[in-house]
């Protein structure tokens, strides 16, 4: 791939057409998916110290939010990750000792790391993410 004026154009085809297509004729899941398969599919020693992805499962595929759960919890073993999410496919994709829940109160943020052995009976009988959505685990908005 040769840069035209210090750019890429990102081109590609349809499987059994001859139709070219380019980014602005693809949707923002695609381009999302794109930019993140990118980034975490780098060689390890190409990736910085630290990642932080906000809300990267934003406009994707549920398919390919498992994909890129998958890799971002093989790229943690190289950087440091720090990932925003409000999505229970994504936090079904981790352990419960790999999520950090943000609390907001009096102005505050508190942070704590889940224990799986305070959550056994709970997650025996349920998902992290069943669990996170009865409240069990915290981090849902207050009123």
């Amino acid at each position: 791939m040769e840069p035209i004026n210090n750019s890429v154009m990102l081109q590609w085809s349809e499987r059994d057409t001859d139709l070219v297509f380019s980014a602005h004729q693809v949707s923002d899941g695609t381009l999302r998916t794109i930019a993140l398969l990118t980034l975490l599919l780098q060689p390890p020693d190409n990736l910085p110290e630290v990642l932080i992805l906000d809300e990267p499962e934003l406009g994707l595929h549920p398919y390919a939010i498992n994909i890129i759960g998958g890799l971002i919890k093989s790229v943690s073993h190289y950087s440091q990750v720090i990932l925003a999410t409000q999505s229970p496919l994504l936090i079904d994709c981790f352990e419960p000792e790999d999520i950090i829940v943000v609390e907001r109160k009096d102005g505050k943020s508190y942070f704590s790391r889940l224990e799986e052995s305070k959550l056994e009976d709970w997650l025996a009988e349920y998902s992290l993410s069943e669990i996170w959505n009865k409240n069990i685990i915290g981090g849902r908005p207050r009123r």
